[in-house]
């Protein structure tokens, strides 16, 4: 078990709180603070309904609830916490003076850690006084769910720091992975959206529609993305194959270094998926929920079966 107890998340919301119930269902007391109270009241039912999708029983369910403190005073919620994790939405100016008041409040060898996907860690802490405690957790979303947990080393952290934090997060059933350099993207977005700007690509230039690209993922290659990485995939069916296939199709894939145009028309026009009804899809209300619980349910059952 780390030495890292006492457990402090900035930010109820929606990573926040899947965050402390990650925690808390491990056994952590967790303090959770937000800006907004609205927030803070809706925390106890929105872990709730956290841990009910994670299969705990009513009992269960209470003792998870029963560590997680939703607290209004930022001061408070990280007097003797030993790690505070940052969750707040996606501005650089707000998580910089987040840091700024939790390092003004919080115990000298607290670690100081920012959730984020898109900004680099660098920026966010560059300000500190006492930079080498602080690093990147890059939670993914729902936290509750998903095991993986990047973790990014600054210029500035310290291995005790980074050590720490990946024993926190293998003693809570995390799948943590470190990453040494401070990279926009980090490892998984980066794959991500490498694969997402082929996929956009190929609709773009009428090779196929939509529902053509998710069909092939979905009943090919990613079937076994989740026991089969890509480097291991690659060892199996040999490194000279994969660089034979490599020097006939590398020089077409997409390669603009800019978002795509296509995209960018989408978003243009209103098109933003899901929250207006229409994006590289016609999205209901219902057809959305459907979609959310179809993978949340899978999610579930792979935590059991991978778990």
């Amino acid at each position: 078990m780390s030495g890292l107890k006492n457990i402090s998340v900035i930010g109820a919301g929606l990573m926040g709180h899947g965050i402390a119930v990650a925690f808390a269902r491990a056994g952590h007391k967790v303090r959770v603070y937000d800006a907004f109270a609205d927030s803070l009241k809706a925390l106890p039912a929105r872990a709730a309904a956290s841990l009910e999708q994670l299969g705990h029983t009513a009992p269960e369910r209470d003792a998870a609830l029963g560590l997680i403190e939703a607290q209004g005073d930022l001061a408070e919620c990280v007097a003797g916490a030993d790690i505070v994790i940052e969750a707040a939405p996606e501005d650089l100016e707000l998580k910089r003076q987040i840091f700024t008041d939790i390092e003004a409040a919080a115990q000298r060898d607290c670690i100081l850690a920012s959730n984020t996907s898109v900004i680099p860690i660098t920026s966010i802490v560059s300000g500190l006084k006492h930079r080498e405690r602080a690093l990147g957790t890059h939670w993914w979303n729902p936290p509750h769910l998903i095991p993986l947990v990047e973790v990014i080393r600054t210029e500035w952290s310290s291995e005790d720091a980074m050590g720490g934090v990946m024993d926190l997060l293998t003693s809570i059933g995390k799948t943590p992975v470190r990453v040494e350099k401070d990279v926009p993207g980090f490892i998984g977005n980066r794959l991500q959206h490498a694969l997402w700007r082929e996929a956009i690509s190929l609709v773009e230039n009428g090779i196929c529609d939509a529902s053509a690209v998710d069909t092939v993922i979905n009943s090919s290659f990613g079937r076994r993305l989740s026991v089969l990485g890509p480097l291991a995939n690659a060892d199996l069916v040999g490194t000279d194959l994969t660089l034979a296939i490599h020097q006939n199709v590398l020089s077409d894939l997409e390669a603009s270094g800019r978002p795509s145009p296509y995209l960018e028309k989408l978003v243009a026009g209103g098109r933003l998926g899901m929250k207006s009804g229409e994006g590289f899809y016609e999205w209901t209300p219902e057809d959305a929920d459907a979609l959310r619980q179809r993978v949340s349910d899978h999610l579930r059952k792979l935590e059991t079966i991978l778990g």
